[in-house]
């Protein structure tokens, strides 16, 4: 039986979603933060000859004090924020429409924004900026370079160091060291001693056990009761039970306390203060003020060049008769470019606006009293206040935060699952959160709560929470179990 193969036409009628690049560009600025929405400006910049930084307006004759702003002049400067830009439709797939570009006038420009002098900082006196703090591996090839060794112990005294973690332990032991480097056993066991004799006291440990005892070693405390407790007891002093390492050690509680004192004044982690990763600094991307009693919502545009479309092009594409086709073409797909950029960056900033609007109505709570009083929300809620899909509610408050009141927040902060009462209503889980912080605050130190007694008093409130649920609450808010918390017994 034989197949035969043929060529034919078939006519096939099918919908689909089509994602011009222009519209997974506005996509894509709508979840960037703000640091990384002025890095792609700036390349932006740099790729398309049309874009240009519109200069800063000049600063007015007569200054503004933030008290002469009354509460009015500050809601309207929010509201000419939110409606100052053309909407772009995020959820469609029709991109930007035909321009006549023969009398385009800038409609698209971002109008340049003064900056006012309270948010200019400047920096005067200390160190100099330029200079970098140096980390473990740097602070300890300097004393390796004023070290009397050969030039074979340099080289493993390099390896070594090199394989010290952030916290200063060594990952690699002497056979693997004799292995890479080709030395023998002394060699490799005299650069090891030599690094352990370097700043800061206990660094090439194993772990922190080994550190603590090569820091008491370096106090001339080898043989001291301090010691003893740190090579032979360990277990007991992380659970405090003071009174059994006193029975132990056949020593008195007072002398065990003092030992302990000595420890806890020693570095389990002696790498770390020499870390050197830079911080990373929160920007907020929207400032919520209280002016009497209504909120204003101001975005945060430092830092963000104000763009516009270089009128040169503009005048090579007016004139028709002195301009090459080719030219034109180019000129034009840049210019759509340029507009298309600048009106997803304005309905960017406008979507931003209207959600975090939306999040001061659902949680005003939360911004009179705090986060005791924050209320469930999901991004559905949000989505169809505002007449959005949630996966845009999602992108804008992706890496985005916001200056309240009650402090700094991600706008992802606000969205919290909710925890069913007898009552029949709901909580937020952040707000059972607070209870349990407060609860653990106010304990017994003598006899703190466990996690089930924690589960009965929430139930007493008619608040039901599973033991395991509450064990998770507590280890995400860094809150040991409670043989930790309890004080120490000293008979």
């Amino acid at each position: 039986m034989g197949f035969e193969l043929k060529q034919q036409l078939q006519l096939k009628l099918t919908q689909q979603l089509v994602m011009t690049p222009q519209l997974q560009q506005a996509i894509k600025l709508l979840q960037l933060s703000m640091l990384e929405l002025t890095q792609t400006v700036e390349q932006e910049l740099e790729e398309n000859p049309v874009l240009e930084v519109a200069e800063t307006a000049p600063e007015p004759e007569e200054e503004t004090s933030p008290e002469e702003v009354s509460q009015a002049e500050l809601v309207e400067m929010g509201a000419e924020v939110a409606n100052k830009a053309v909407d772009v439709d995020l959820e469609s797939g029709s991109s930007i429409s035909e321009i006549d570009w023969n009398d385009y006038a800038n409609e698209y420009e971002t109008a340049p924004a003064a900056v006012p002098k309270e948010s200019v900082h400047t920096v005067s006196g200390g160190p100099d900026q330029r200079t970098k703090k140096p980390n473990l591996q740097a602070h300890l090839h300097w004393q390796l370079s004023f070290s009397d060794v050969t030039p074979e112990e340099e080289e493993v005294g390099q390896y070594i160091i090199g394989n010290l973690n952030m916290d200063g332990f060594l990952e690699v032991d002497e056979e693997n060291i004799i292995f890479e480097i080709g030395c023998d056993p002394d060699t490799a066991r005299r650069m090891i001693s030599r690094v352990r004799e370097m700043d800061p006291p206990g660094i090439g440990a194993v772990n922190v056990q080994d550190s603590l005892v090569l820091q008491l070693d370096r106090l001339g405390l080898g043989d001291s009761l301090a010691s003893v407790i740190v090579k032979e007891y360990l277990t007991r002093l992380e659970t405090k039970n003071y009174a059994a390492i006193a029975r132990a050690t056949r020593q008195p509680v007072e002398a065990v306390l003092a030992a302990v004192r000595v420890i806890m004044g020693l570095s389990p982690y002696p790498g770390r203060p020499y870390n050197d990763e830079e911080p990373h600094y929160i920007l907020p991307d929207v400032y919520v003020y209280k002016v009497d009693d209504e909120y204003v919502i101001m975005l945060n545009d430092d830092g963000l060049p104000q763009l516009r479309v270089n009128p040169f092009y503009r005048d090579l594409l007016r004139n028709k008769t002195k301009t090459p086709e080719a030219t034109r073409e180019y000129v034009q797909s840049k210019m759509k470019s340029a507009v298309w950029l600048i009106k997803s960056i304005q309905q960017r900033q406008r979507t931003i606006y209207r959600v975090v609007e939306s999040l001061v109505k659902f949680q005003k709570e939360f911004f009179e009293k705090g986060v005791a009083h924050l209320v469930p929300l999901v991004l559905r809620d949000v989505a169809e206040d505002l007449g959005m899909h949630e996966s845009t509610i999602s992108r804008v408050t992706t890496n985005k935060f916001v200056h309240t009141p009650q402090g700094i927040f991600e706008l992802k902060y606000f969205f919290k699952s909710s925890i069913k009462r007898d009552d029949g209503g709901a909580v937020s889980s952040e707000s059972v959160k607070q209870r349990i912080r407060k609860f653990i605050r106010t304990e017994n130190p003598e006899k703190p709560y466990s996690d089930q007694a924690i589960v009965d008093i929430l139930e007493g409130e008619d608040i039901r929470l599973a033991r395991r649920t509450m064990a998770k609450y507590r280890e995400q808010m860094g809150i040991l179990p409670s043989k930790y918390r309890k004080r120490p017994k000293l008979v």
